[in-house]
This record gives C-alpha cells, structure tokens and sequence, in this order.
C-alpha cells in the first residue's frame, strides 16, 4: 500500500474509533464477561469462584421461580406482541387517509411509545388500575364489579399486557409507511372487479405488508422480553402478586442486585439470549409460507 493510502486509512480508523472503542467497552467485552461469570458464583464483591454448570442446573431443576418468570414472559410476549401489532394495523390503516390532521394523530399516537418506558408512565398506569382508580369507576358505571388488579394474578399479568398494547406508537408508525407503499392502483383495479373491504386487505393489503409485519414481529417480540421498568414498578420490585407480573428481565435483576447472585443472573440471561434467538429463527423460518416478495415473483 502506498503512503498516502496507509494515511486515509489511518484517518478513516480514528474518526471510527469512537464507536470502536464504545462498542468494546461496554458491548464486546461485557458479553464476554457475562458468559464468564455465567459458569461461576460471583456475588460483585469478591472474586468469581467456577462452578461450570452448576448455575444452569440450579436454574433447570432446582428453582421453581425461574420457570414461573418464563411461564409469565411467555404469556406477556404471545399475548401482548399480537394485540399491540393488531392494534396498531388497524391504527395504521386509519390513519392512511387525507386529511388534514393525520400528522396530529400521528404524534399523538406515537407519544405513549415515546415515553412508554418511564418511571412516570408506569405510576400512572398503576394509579389508574387501582382499587379506587378510573377502570374500576367506569366498571362501575356499566354495573360490573370491580377488579382487584393487584391482588389477582392473572388480571395484574394482563394489565402489563394492556400496557405494552397501549405503547403501540412505533409499530404504527412502521405500518404506516409501508402502507404508503403499496400502489393505490391494485386497490382500483379491485374496486372495478366488484371487490369488498375485506378482500383488497385480505388479498392486497396483509400480502404486500407482510414483510413489514415480518420486521415488526421480531422486534416486538425482542422489546417484550426485554420489559422491565413496567413490571418493576407496578409490582414494586416483587413480580407480585404471587408471582403473577414476575417477567424474566425482573426475575433476573432480583437475582443479580438484589440477592447478588450475579453469576446466576447472567446465566439467565444467555438462556434468555437462546430463547429469544431460538424464536427469532422460527419466526424468520415460517416466513417463506406468508411473507411474499415482489423480487420473488410473488412467492
């Protein structure tokens, strides 16, 4: 190599390195380390001891909370992610209309999302599924009986998943654009064959979006098993009650700061990582038999 190219190269590295070095420090290098402890007992205050597989056995067949945290993210995961992409479809479908306030309608739909995650989100929500809180005023209204949303676990697991349906602004906004996508004219050219509403979606509508539903599946489903504030606050750092809203991000911060049992906590999450890669692959497997590509001649 020359001179001169040995110096844009040299240039081209240093205007990277920032990313490289952050990506190093605190990406790279704490999965590696995460991997390491996995295999050992380590409380963050003395030196990891090696255990091998010790903390993997424990998690398989000795703690009958791990498996009570996979049973609830489960749940959350194949419940919420459909509701909230279903949701936000039919938002989406809305929206893609003229008129003159759709951007108003967008943002205000997104903001939910845009602060979904916070502290301050998750006290409302909790405040307002309360015993004396606005659901329970308006169950009353209609003459039903109240829900006791925090003493039940059942309804206390649903009210997470209403949460995170609620939080539906980003897939819209993704469905959105890839409505804009598809041509206007296949929809005129089946209003002149005499076809319904529900045939041009069927027929024209899922079949050209299905690559975006594709992407929004997956990381959907990634954001939902990575939920925690929302279940950190409105079971105050429980996964109460009876283990009702115990996600596995939670259970596994509950192992890591507050029983410090590090070691234990990052194998979980390499088991979360497996689970969460194993689903993924399904997900992209079964795509070829509902996903259609116009590159692919429509198959």
């Amino acid at each position: 190599m020359s001179t001169r190219a040995i110096r844009q190269n040299v240039r081209g590295y240093l205007f990277i390195s920032p990313f490289i070095i952050g990506f190093l420090a605190f990406t790279f290098i704490p999965i590696l380390a995460s991997l390491y402890f996995s295999f050992t007992k380590y409380n963050l205050f003395g030196a990891p001891q090696w255990i091998g597989l010790e903390n993997y056995k424990k998690m398989f067949t000795e703690d009958p909370r791990y498996w009570q945290s996979l049973k609830v993210t489960l749940i959350y995961v194949f419940a919420g992610v459909p509701l909230r992409l279903g949701f936000a479809l039919i938002i989406a479908m809305i929206l893609n209309t003229a008129s003159r306030a759709v951007g108003l309608y967008r943002s205000l739909f997104y903001l939910p999302s845009l602060i979904g995650g916070s502290v301050a989100v998750a006290i409302m929500w909790r405040n307002i599924f309360g015993d004396e809180g606005i659901i329970n005023l308006l169950l009353g209204v209609f003459g039903l009986p109240d829900v006791r949303w925090f003493g039940d676990p059942t309804a206390a697991l649903w009210m997470l998943i209403l949460l995170s349906v609620w939080q539906f602004g980003s897939s819209m906004l993704i469905f959105l654009a890839g409505l804009k996508s598809i041509p206007v004219t296949y929809y005129e050219a089946a209003s002149v064959d005499g076809a319904t509403f529900w045939q041009k979606f069927t027929k024209i509508t899922l079949p050209m979006l299905s690559p975006v539903i594709l992407f929004n599946t997956i990381m959907q489903t990634i954001a939902a098993f990575m939920t925690f504030v929302p279940a950190f606050i409105i079971s105050k750092g429980t996964g109460g009650p009876l283990d009702g809203t115990l996600l596995y991000s939670l259970y596994l911060f509950i192992q890591g700061f507050e029983f410090f049992n590090m070691g234990y906590a990052s194998a979980m999450a390499w088991v979360m990582l497996i689970i969460v890669g194993i689903l993924t692959a399904i997900i992209f497997f079964s795509s070829k038999y509902w996903v259609h590509y116009e590159s692919e001649g429509g198959k």
